[in-house]
């Protein structure tokens, strides 16, 4: 009969521990959190130190019994959760709701699931850390506090089943400003020249750039400057006056983290962040290897630590060193600075083995965990590895008093790019005309080659860059970057389309409130300021309960002061000039989850719906009918012809009534500023009082 019980998270880790453990220990899984505050309530009582209420979770009532009955016939209880606050939490919890207080009681934590490391956790057993769980108490309730407060008001005054959150709000904001940007931007105008030069002997042409003036670099901003310098180029004699070798060392890319794994797997394998962290979960807990069983063979996946175990250092250098040479291992390896904010996690993510070479446990997984245990793996034999090293040369050509320079690189030493290659990999190979040039060398024009280029505004937010972006701004943690873009999109308040995120009317609508009413819950560096001081709580410098008392009774006075003075955005209901054909009443204007739409008054008699083409009262410039605010499948707003698809006419950004005064087109409102749609013309105005 077995004497200990060991208690996990996760009912896939049941199975790989109890092997590595034996007869004598019994594994149960707690399924996550089994105590949580009651859903129908705020859950903590301000008047008396916010004390939290805590109630078993709905459905966790058998498994909280099972435990009980294993918790009396065990001699040892060992408290095995997740090894980050939320795991602690709900070892916290267990002790709780199990009334562990007169049992021999540890808590363990491995950060990999592997024989030695479950072994080892055994062996170093600890108290629960209530330091750590108070940060969670903190963040739960100030999530809680946020959430509970805010979402009813949204209900009131735009739709019901809308959200808001302490830290999706702020993604939500942060995704809106890049959207304003982009409308704001206007396009400006900038030119390149490059010279193909003749060498005697060669075939094809050296293609160098032009610098400037000397040393001095300069920027050709138009067709005029562009001219002017063809100009004096025209009789100009080519002459090699520089030639520079060198050497340029890439560095190693650093392990994956949280954050870094989930922005590469969605640029490499396309990957939702939701996706990505599924299966690093499945190759965590344990997936069955032919010849091994189940075992773990990432380790744990939510961290922003670089930081790896002097073990599994050692073993990876031996593994290279044996398969690709003593000159492949890393001489000294860098590591990530700490910044001021704790790891919620003490290693990065990386093989559990080395020796699990992705194409040898191939056939034991799927072809997605696959996929994502071979980046993992192939990143964390590079971050041990030497840089790759490039020869390269650069060349400075002068004719008349302009100045053209030829740069260029060839790889003497792949190093870590052995094993992996980043998806934005250095392009720039050696031009081999390059290598057997001198001051010598005879040059002569063959043409050149000047083209004209527009700035481009900045790109919009991918599930990716948002992740970077967040944790760039000390926005959320590890855990919450994946479930915070989740919810936003299960909201509707931002769309997916190509990779690329943008915000639909509803998200408009909703971020707009936020800002108005709630400008600190909104603002970034408050934000950021929140999770500094869930950091100290995690530290013991701060007590959790200060931290909430500080921030709730600001947020009650914003809630209360919305509720007073915010307007109600009047959607639902509105009269249009739309006939219903199917019984002759004036439809009216509605919101559900893609935005407004059509339909009848007379529901549930008629239940006639038509999409709704807002006009903006400009002319359509090919065919002169309406332009129309419409939408991508997806939801993105655009501005089209209302006779689309028989005019193909569209535009991102709102038309305005006046027309360009230099070509006559249509003019953009972009900010504070009309612009012409046609970049060739350029004209651009400010806005003094518009409609």
């Amino acid at each position: 009969m077995a004497k200990y019980l060991v208690i996990v998270e996760s009912p896939a880790k049941v199975k790989t521990i109890k092997k590595f453990l034996g007869a004598n220990y019994e594994v149960l899984a707690s399924n996550g959190h089994v105590r949580d505050m009651p859903k129908s309530q705020l859950g903590f009582d301000a008047a008396n130190d916010y004390e939290p209420k805590y109630i078993t979770i709905r459905g966790k009532g058998d498994i909280l019994a099972n435990l009980r009955k294993e918790v009396k016939k065990a001699e040892k209880i060992y408290l095995a959760t997740d090894p980050d606050r939320e795991g602690e939490a709900i070892s916290w919890h267990l002790y709780i709701a199990l009334k562990l207080e007169d049992k021999k009681v540890y808590r363990i934590t491995f950060n990999e699931i592997t024989k030695n490391a479950v072994k080892d956790s055994l062996k170093n057993p600890r108290e629960i850390d209530m330091k750590l769980v108070d940060a969670q108490q903190a963040r739960r309730m100030l999530d809680r506090m946020v959430g509970y407060r805010i979402s009813p008001l949204l209900w009131a005054k735009i739709k019901r089943g809308l959200s808001a959150g302490r830290v999706q709000s702020v993604a939500l904001r942060i995704i809106c400003d890049r959207e304003d940007e982009i409308n704001a931007f206007i396009p400006e105008e900038y030119w390149t020249l490059e010279a193909a030069l003749n060498i005697k002997g060669e075939k094809k042409p050296l293609m160098a750039k032009y610098h400037g003036i000397g040393e001095k670099k300069a920027e050709i901003s138009s067709k005029e400057e562009m001219d002017q310098i063809l100009k004096e180029l025209q009789n100009a004699k080519f002459e090699v006056v520089d030639i520079k070798k060198g050497e340029r060392i890439k560095k190693a890319p650093m392990p994956f983290t949280t954050s870094t794994l989930q922005q590469e797997a969605s640029k490499v394998l396309n990957f939702s962040t939701q996706k990505t962290m599924r299966l690093a979960q499945q190759l965590y807990e344990g997936v069955e290897i032919k010849g091994q069983g189940t075992v773990g063979i990432i380790t744990y996946l939510r961290t922003d630590s670089t930081r790896v175990s002097d073990e599994a250092a050692a073993s990876s250098r031996d593994y290279i060193i044996q398969n690709y040479g003593a000159e492949y291992a890393a001489e000294t390896i860098t590591e990530k600075k700490k910044e001021q904010k704790i790891q919620d996690a003490h290693e990065a993510i990386r093989p559990t083995d080395i020796k699990n070479i992705p194409a040898n446990i191939k056939d034991s997984l799927s072809r997605d965990q696959f996929r994502l245990y071979q980046l993992i793996w192939k990143r964390f034999t590079a971050s041990r590895m030497a840089p790759a090293k490039y020869a390269t040369t650069s060349v400075k050509i002068d004719a008349d008093k302009h100045r053209f320079t030829v740069a260029a690189s060839k790889l003497s030493f792949d190093g870590f790019m052995s094993v992996y290659k980043e998806d934005d990999e250095d392009k720039t190979e050696s031009n081999t005309l390059v290598k057997d040039i001198t001051k010598e060398t005879d040059l002569t024009l063959k043409s050149f080659e000047p083209k004209q280029h527009f700035t481009q505004p900045p790109a919009h937010y991918t599930e990716a860059s948002l992740v970077r972006a967040l944790e760039e701004l000390g926005i959320g943690r590890p855990s919450t970057y994946s479930p915070t873009i989740t919810t936003i999109l299960a909201r509707r308040y931002v769309v997916k389309e190509d990779k690329n995120l943008y915000v639909s009317e509803l998200g408009e609508v909703v971020n707009s409130m936020m800002r108005d009413a709630f400008s600190s819950i909104v603002d970034v560096n408050f934000t950021a300021n929140l999770e500094a001081l869930l950091d100290k709580v995690e530290t013991g410098t701060i007590g959790w309960k200060t931290v909430v008392s500080n921030f709730y009774p600001d947020l009650d006075e914003a809630v209360k002061k919305a509720e007073k003075e915010l307007d109600e955005v009047e959607i639902a209901d509105e009269v249009s000039d739309v006939v219903c054909d199917v019984c002759g009443r004036n439809m009216v204007i509605k919101y559900g989850p893609h935005g407004k739409f059509l339909a009848c008054p007379g529901f549930p008699d008629c239940k006639n719906t038509k999409p709704y083409f807002e006009k903006i009262g400009v002319a359509c410039p090919k065919c002169g009918k309406e332009i129309v605010i419409r939408k991508t499948k997806k939801g993105r707003k655009y501005y089209g012809c209302e006779a689309i698809p028989e005019c193909d006419f569209m535009v991102w950004q709102k038309p305005s009534k006046e027309p360009c005064e230099q070509c006559g087109g249509i003019m953009l409102i972009k900010g504070n500023k009309l612009v012409c749609a046609d970049e060739q013309c350029g004209f651009v105005k400010k806005i003094e009082n518009h409609q």
